[in-house]
This record gives C-alpha cells, structure tokens and sequence, in this order.
C-alpha cells in the first residue's frame, strides 16, 4: 500500500492510499476535493473508498464532490458521527476492521477532539509497517483541542495510541508542529530528544518540508501530551494526577 500526502488549503494533509495492483483508492479525511481529482487523474486509478475520521469540514468537505465522480466509492466514519459526515454509509466502533489494499485496519475509538472521533490503524506485516491515521487526535507534537470530548476521553483515546509499536508511522491531519515544539520546549525545556527535535524541525519547516509521518516512538520522548506520566510534566503543571495534567497542559496550548 503506498500512501500520499495531499497538501490542503493552509495546513491540512490529506492521504491517498494506492493498491498499485488493483488500480484504486481511498482517501482519508479529503477535505479538498480538487487536490484528490488531480491526484487520482495523475495517478489514472478509480477512489473506492473514504475513510473519514470525525466530522469537521476540513476533513469531510470534499466528499459529496468525490462521490459525484466515483459514484461507487463508500464512506466510512464513526457510529457516533451519524447524519454529521456527507453521504456516511458505514458507521464503525471501536474494535471494527476495514479492508483495502489487501490489509486490515483496525477502528480505533478516540473521542476527545469531537464525541465521535475514530482513527483508523493498519498493522505491520512481513512487508510494511505500521500505519496510523488518526485525524486530530494525535499531532506531531501535540494533540487536538478539547471541542466536544473531555481530559479524561482525551487521555483514554491517546493512551490506545502511546501503546502502538513504537515505529508506527503517524499521519496526522495538519502540520501543526512546528508550534506544538515551540509549546513543549515551554513545559519540557529539560527534554534533550525535544531540543533535538525542535532544530530539526526548525530546519525542515524553514524549507518548506513537511514533518508527517511522525512515528509514536518519537511521539513518545518529545510529545507533550503522551508524557503526562512524567516527571517533568507533572511538575511543570502542578498535576495531581494524569487526567489533570494532560487537562492543564491542553489549557496552555489553548492560551500558546
């Protein structure tokens, strides 16, 4: 399965993925339905499948245009997104799997962002590894604002996440980290992997390189909002315990 990086208005990623051997694709949260168009028509396959991960416009926009083209293709989203996600015909739980490209994902439910946030996981096998797309859950840096969901739903949902293997590749849905690092040096400043991290995404941003895929091995000694476990962290927000100090570090991003 190979899988391309759509960039999208200001800062938004959305992932095609390609069965080279089928001709076909599915689009993962396609919030421009141009930039899919043009990359499916360069690429001359059919798009069977969406694969959306919560509602918001800047990730389902494009799929009443798309649908209209590929009027076979199928929309997947979460149970709980019934009658918010454009021409939703599968609504999955938690524990549900998808097909495409001869792999299985696993549904993952991860509320927090919204009430109804999924993210779909693709396990490694002999030949590819692993593979999350996980919407505005999990950030390269950071995580998604509390719009719908609670700290403890958020807390929940990334710890499914922290415990994938660790060279899991992440496809988050914007890029976001540059700023999520200037945040963190600000509750972890000690971090020496977070520093490191910072300069080299200084770097890449300062040539217009993107910093997705992440991997939640990177995710888990320079993210913040996986380390609410920390020493570092529970100090630096005066936490008593997990669900207040990820709740206390989510309100600094707010204010940042």
């Amino acid at each position: 399965m190979h899988i391309y990086r759509l960039p999208a208005f200001s800062d938004n990623y959305i992932f095609l993925l390609l069965d080279q051997t089928q001709r076909v694709a599915a689009a993962v949260d396609p919030a421009d339905p141009t930039t899919v168009l043009k990359k499916l028509e360069a690429l001359d396959v059919r798009l069977v499948a969406i694969f959306n991960t919560h509602h918001h416009s800047d990730h389902v926009g494009g799929n009443r245009r798309l649908l209209k083209a590929f009027p076979e293709a199928v929309v997947y989203g979460g149970e709980k997104d019934r009658g918010r996600i454009p021409r939703q015909q599968f609504f999955l739980r938690d524990g549900d799997q998808v097909a495409f490209c001869d792999r299985i994902a696993q549904v993952f439910f991860v509320p927090g962002h919204t009430r109804a946030h999924i993210a779909y996981y693709f396990p490694p096998t002999a030949d590819e590894g692993g593979e999350l797309f996980c919407g505005d859950t999990l950030f390269a840096g950071g995580c998604g604002r509390l719009f719908e969901g609670t700290p403890t739903q958020m807390l929940n949902s990334l710890s499914k996440l922290r415990n994938l293997p660790e060279n899991t590749r992440v496809w988050c849905a914007h890029e976001y980290t540059l700023k999520n690092l200037q945040f963190a040096l600000t509750v972890d400043r000690n971090n020496p992997d977070l520093q490191q991290r910072f300069r080299q995404v200084q770097e890449a941003r300062s040539q217009d390189q993107a910093t997705v895929p992440s991997e939640i091995g990177l995710e888990k000694r320079t993210n913040p909002f996986l380390r609410w476990d920390q020493e570092a962290l529970i100090a630096a927000v005066k936490g008593q315990d997990s669900v207040q100090t990820l709740a206390r570090l989510r309100g600094l991003k707010d204010q940042f």
